[in-house]
């Protein structure tokens, strides 16, 4: 007889949920561990290894929200300007990102994305979207279905 695998969670196996396992503490315990390791799985999947996390981070910000400052950049990333300037430094020196007067005010400067970050962002998305679906391809339609309530779920979470 083997031994039962050690569970630290409340919920026991993938298909199999206890009512422990949905009370808010328990059940916030297992989401953010979860979400974390997912998070953790998909940043593996990048266009180069050459750039950091936190350095796509602000490429993809720009590629969203267009040009910013760099004090803009920071509190979008929640960061200390010094931090934001090494990372601002990094991309600029990479050709991702370049530094241009402000329209309005020319003590200041404002970040735009360049082509090649541009670049950078869309095959990095590629490749998540391309792992996720594929680990996703092989589960059955109702855990599908699941995942797509759990979107619009964490969505709510995260506002």
């Amino acid at each position: 007889m083997t031994a039962a695998p050690t569970v630290t969670t409340a919920v026991t196996t993938a298909t199999t949920v206890t009512a422990a396992a949905c009370r808010p503490v328990a059940l916030a315990a297992d989401l953010r561990v979860a979400v974390t390791h997912a998070v953790r799985r998909i940043r593996q999947e990048r266009s180069s290894e050459q750039i950091t996390d936190g350095q796509y981070a602000v490429l993809a910000a720009l590629s969203n929200r267009g040009p910013m400052t760099p004090t803009a950049l920071a509190e979008d990333q929640q960061v200390q300007p010094p931090h934001i300037t090494r990372v601002i430094n990094a991309l600029v020196a990479a050709g991702l990102a370049r530094r241009d007067q402000h329209p309005t005010d020319r003590r200041q400067v404002v970040v735009s994305i360049t082509e090649a970050g541009q670049a950078e962002v869309r095959e990095t998305r590629r490749r998540r979207n391309e792992w996720l679906a594929g680990r996703i391809k092989g589960f059955d339609p109702a855990e599908r279905e699941v995942l797509a309530r759990a979107v619009v779920l964490l969505r709510r979470v995260a506002e």
